[in-house]
Parts: structure tokens; sequence; C-alpha cells
């Protein structure tokens, strides 16, 4: 399957926004949890989920610098 670097740009961001949603709503539910194993494992899903928002943001700017031909020639 091919698609093209804009469609993979609104993609990326669009996939950001949602780690994004998920590592806050992680570290702000993880303040009110009395265990301390849970609240780590919280912090724990926040730090992933941004770390994948990280890379969404990496590939969205990547796939953004192909559409407008600054990584080589457009076809």
């Amino acid at each position: 399957m091919k698609i093209g670097a804009q469609l993979a740009v609104w993609l990326c961001a669009v996939f950001c926004l949602i780690c994004l949603g998920a590592a806050i709503t992680a570290v702000s539910g993880g303040a009110s949890l009395p265990d301390p194993a849970e609240r780590e494992a919280s912090y724990g899903y926040a730090a992933f989920y941004g770390f994948l928002a990280l890379v969404a943001v990496v590939f969205g700017v990547l796939s953004w610098m192909i559409s407008k031909g600054k990584l080589g020639p457009t076809e």
C-alpha cells in the first residue's frame, strides 16, 4: 500500500494528538492513585505514549519535508 507524503503528515498529526491525549490522561490520573506501584505504572504508560507522540512528530516532519521536496525531488 502506498500513501502520499501529504496524507502521511495528516495521519502522523492525528496519531500524535491521540498519543498526547493518552499521555496527559495517564499523568493526570496517576496523581490520584494511592498505590505506588500503580502510580509508577501510570507514569510509565505516560512516558511510552509521550515517546510515541515524539516518533509521530519526527515522521510527520520528515513526511512534510518530502512533500515539499526538501529531501529530494518530488515525483
